[in-house]
């Protein structure tokens, strides 16, 4: 029997550290980094969505902040970050709103 490999990991729910970084860089604004992650953090507080500790959540972060550079949605110049206009593609809205679209084309 043929097995299929992935070679990603998928996340189902949403991915709540991008979609708060999503909608700080929505902002016309230039952060660096301590700043941008004390709003997303302060966010996440006020939904009641941190856990792991605010060290391993600035890691995670960091991390989602270097895949969105990666990705080319988001501007880093230097030490500062800067939300370009795709940035909404990275949200769990955006990504939602594909698959539904793309489940109704199947079905026609």
């Amino acid at each position: 029997m043929a097995t299929t490999k992935r070679t990603r990991f998928s996340r189902r729910i949403p991915d709540h550290v991008t979609d708060e970084l999503v909608v700080v860089l929505k902002k016309p604004k230039t952060f660096d980094f301590n700043s941008l992650f004390e709003l997303v953090y302060e966010n996440l507080k006020a939904k009641n969505a941190v856990s792991g500790g605010e060290e391993m959540l600035r890691l995670r972060a960091y991390e989602k902040l270097q895949n969105l550079v990666t990705r080319g949605l988001v501007e880093k110049s230097g030490k500062t970050y800067r939300g370009l206009d795709r940035i909404e593609e990275a949200s769990s809205a955006f990504a939602a709103a594909k698959a539904e679209k793309a489940e109704k084309a199947a079905r026609s």
